[in-house]
């Protein structure tokens, strides 16, 4: 380092961002000490300042830091601090920063609406940003933001939201591209309206009951944790959807065609049967397809899938590749008639892989047939998984079929393998 000329050691200590290391390095000599200002990033971890004991606060310390560099694009503070602090730090470098993540921590404080300005409402002096990352957030008041006209990502994680305050904290964000809310709480009906959105990630706690609505042309991605009624008004660009449910029943989804759709998984523990028939018409064209739904019903009552023809299913995927299937909807693929419609003429085309979940023996006959169907009819299927997952029992039909599944391993045993 000694050898090197000045700009070259400026540019190794700006690739530096952990505060504890700067702090260290203007240390070392004069020359390091007066390459900090061109630091380009700043990170202060959670614990930075447990040990401190000469008085100093969290505060004025970033505020050194910050006010050192001449032109900071990033901000990663993880560390406590309070509004008056995140504002003088934004004021000094507010203009030139591009990427500001925060640990607010203010989800379960009774007293943050009582700070003036609030740490949210602080984040508007940082004009200029492009991302946006904030958690532990308590948003029940809408944020008083003017518009981030280049802001392109926005993640909010682990958050307590108010319906009206998120929506008008998107409408300060016309340019979204990216937007991801993990671990929320307190939505009810969302409705999102913005013609650049390209990838969401949802995450909604509480009892799975939340409404929502998107309007996006550009929509690709989405992932969406805790909804019972969703409507995405365009999706002919969308290529990946994941819909899943954990605590509430899926009542509705309404998606138009999905045209472009390559992979879809559908989660949870039930279902209304007119959302999963309605999802399957839809994503005519997927290629992957990961099923893992327990139950079917409209009502509190869990009911089993009807029955699904084996034939037509596959008719209406044709570009089937992957095919990740829990117990129940294979029992549906496994009733009686399900197989009656086949004849010699009928293939798969595009099945490579199959992971079939099997979780009960009974109806063992017809599902060791479906099973030797997939592999007599998907020509080009590569490899079938069959999971044998907490067979509930103790009836010796149990050994049977699973000994059954052992014998059709072992007679095409390049494909089929046994987890």
């Amino acid at each position: 380092m000694e050898e090197l000329p000045d700009a070259l050691v400026q540019y190794i200590l700006s690739r530096m961002s952990n505060a504890r290391d700067v702090a260290s390095c203007t240390c070392v000599s004069k020359r390091w000490k007066d390459s900090m200002p061109y630091l380009r990033s700043l990170f202060f971890p959670r614990n930075l300042f447990d040990n401190v004991k000469n008085g100093d606060t969290p505060d004025a310390v970033v505020f050194r830091m910050v006010s050192s560099v001449v032109k900071l694009e990033e901000l990663v503070v993880y560390c406590p601090f309070s509004s008056s602090g995140l504002a003088s730090w934004l004021c000094t470098a507010g203009s030139s920063l591009k990427n500001l993540e925060l640990r607010l921590d203010n989800i379960t404080e009774h007293n943050t609406y009582a700070e003036i300005p609030s740490k949210l409402d602080c984040i508007r002096a940082a004009w200029n940003l492009e991302s946006l990352k904030l958690w532990g957030v308590l948003m029940i008041y809408s944020p008083k933001w003017d518009v981030f006209y280049k802001l392109k990502n926005l993640e909010i994680v682990g958050a307590k939201l108010e319906d009206n305050a998120l929506v008008d904290a998107l409408r300060a964000c016309p340019n979204l591209t990216h937007l991801l809310l993990l671990g929320c709480e307190g939505l009810r009906s969302i409705s999102i309206d913005n013609p650049h959105l390209e990838q969401c990630k949802f995450d909604f706690f509480g009892d799975g009951y939340c409404a929502l609505r998107i309007n996006s042309l550009k929509l690709e991605l989405l992932e969406v944790q805790g909804c019972s009624f969703i409507r995405v008004c365009e999706t002919r660009c969308l290529k990946y959807l994941s819909i899943a449910n954990n605590s509430g029943r899926v009542y509705m989804v309404d998606f138009g065609k999905l045209v472009a759709l390559e992979t879809l998984s559908i989660r949870g523990v039930q279902w209304c049967w007119d959302a999963i028939s309605k999802m399957l018409q839809m994503a005519s064209e997927v290629k992957q397809l990961y099923m893992k739904v327990e139950f079917t019903g409209d009502s509190q009552t869990l009911e089993p899938f009807p029955e699904i023809d084996f034939v037509d299913f596959f008719n209406n995927h044709p570009k089937l590749q992957t095919f990740d299937i829990h117990g129940a909807m294979f029992a549906a693929l496994c009733q009686k008639n399900s197989l009656k419609n086949v004849d010699s003429r009928f293939q798969i085309p595009c099945l490579e892989k199959v992971v079939i979940t099997v979780r009960s023996p009974l109806n063992a006959e017809q599902k060791m047939s479906t099973l030797d169907s997939l592999i007599r009819y998907a020509k080009n299927l590569k490899k079938m998984t069959i999971k044998i997952l907490q067979m509930k029992s103790s009836h010796s039909s149990a050994d049977d079929f699973f000994d059954d599944i052992c014998k059709f391993r072992c007679k095409n045993r390049k494909i089929v393998s046994i987890e």
